[in-house]
């Protein structure tokens, strides 16, 4: 890794302050505060907003609605969206899907979204998880049966977060019983007006809303179904690994753990403030000294620690850390936000919540740690693959 500070353009300092700017203008109290009571993962204005600069989008190219930006540019851009706390949620599994429908989306479907998914007017969400299926894809029950050029499709998907914030859900069905698991899969990009879909809402532990989505004999043109009928598989695969962390964009990442790392690092922001002005003085104690120095060192590791593998680290330090804050804090950190004498507006309270829920984002640590055992290690399978 190289730990050099990087050579930044003229072009790259202007637009760095462009984005600065910008943060100060659109990401105001009233969208941060928005965000903590709704747990949306999205804010309608400065999505757009985000849309109208290129930003949503912004390896995309110019004619495209992105702003074909440098992998630099792609971090600066990266860091202050997250270090202003953006709600990014919707944005996130947007940019999941939309390269798999550029690939195999028919030209009349990319042409309907696509330029949508640019401005921020189109939105993706993600509909894999299923109350029997768990974490194994693969095992979906949601059915959609073929007639004529359209589908009907059954079922039910837990976790599809941003459904409410999203025009299309990127749809896992089952379409063959009869063949393996992983070769009955037809992927669908769901209208999500669509009549006899309903979302319920569902919130964590961190108050961040997620949805279960009800689809009862949903009716969908053939356009809507994304790559090859039983091949769906194949399809998933690309915005899978962007979720874990091995995709191209991935790669852009300034902050690996991304929002998790920030999150740890307002937290320690707001423990050390409190030290200072406290009237108990943590420099003599040491356990407390310990403690503080060991989320110090958290930090810089969840920061330092790229894909898969930080993926993993930016989740256990964060839990591990919040938890520490909370003892050398004591009571008041567990006051909330709003209350009176929380430290920090309550971000340690908040991110003791918020870090439980992030072992499973994404996959849970297990997964990554299984697929950093074999895809970057080499180690043999942790359980040896079923006769396909």
């Amino acid at each position: 890794m190289n730990f050099a500070a990087a050579d930044l353009s003229a072009e790259d300092r202007q637009f760095w302050l462009e984005v600065h700017e910008f943060m100060d203008v659109h990401v105001t109290e009233r969208v941060i505060e928005e965000e903590y009571a709704s747990g949306a993962g999205m804010n309608e204005e400065v999505h757009r907003a985000l849309g109208e600069r290129g930003w949503l989008m912004p390896q995309w190219a110019v004619e495209d609605g992105g702003m074909d930006a440098s992998p630099l540019q792609l971090a600066i851009l990266n860091l202050e969206l997250s270090m202003h706390e953006v709600p990014m949620i919707t944005a996130g599994t947007t940019r999941l899907v939309a390269p798999a429908v550029a690939r195999w989306g028919s030209d009349d479907l990319k042409d309907e979204v696509l330029p949508g998914v640019a401005s921020g007017a189109i939105r993706f969400c993600l509909g894999y998880t299923e109350p029997d299926a768990g974490s194994d894809l693969a095992a979906v029950k949601t059915r959609a049966e073929r007639d004529g050029d359209e589908w009907t499709v059954n079922g039910q998907k837990m976790f599809t977060t941003g459904a409410q914030n999203c025009q299309y859900c990127f749809l896992l069905t089952r379409t063959n019983a009869e063949v393996a698991k992983h070769k009955g899969l037809t992927m669908f990009l769901m209208p999500l007006a669509s009549t006899g879909i309903e979302v319920t809402p569902i919130y964590t532990l961190g108050r961040e809303r997620t949805n279960i989505v009800f689809y009862d004999e949903v009716r969908i043109d053939d356009r809507y179904r994304i790559g090859e009928v039983d091949r769906g598989w194949e399809v998933l695969n690309g915005p899978l690994s962007e979720e874990h962390e091995m995709g191209k964009m991935a790669a852009y990442d300034a902050a690996p753990g991304g929002e998790f790392t920030q999150t740890l690092v307002r937290s320690f922001d707001a423990a050390v403030a409190w030290t200072a002005g406290g009237t108990t003085n943590v420099e003599d104690v040491p356990s407390a000294r310990a403690a503080l120095a060991r989320v110090a060192m958290d930090i810089e590791l969840s920061g330092l620690t790229s894909g898969l593998m930080g993926r993993v680290a930016s989740s256990e330090l964060l839990v591990r850390s919040a938890s520490s804050l909370v003892d050398v804090v004591g009571p008041l950190a567990l006051l909330a936000r709003g209350s009176d004498g929380a430290v920090g507006n309550g971000i340690i309270e908040y991110a003791h919540r918020y870090a439980q829920g992030t072992a499973t984002y994404g996959g849970t640590t297990n997964i990554h740690r299984n697929l950093i055992a074999e895809q970057v290690l080499g180690l043999p399978r942790s359980r040896p693959r079923r006769s396909e």
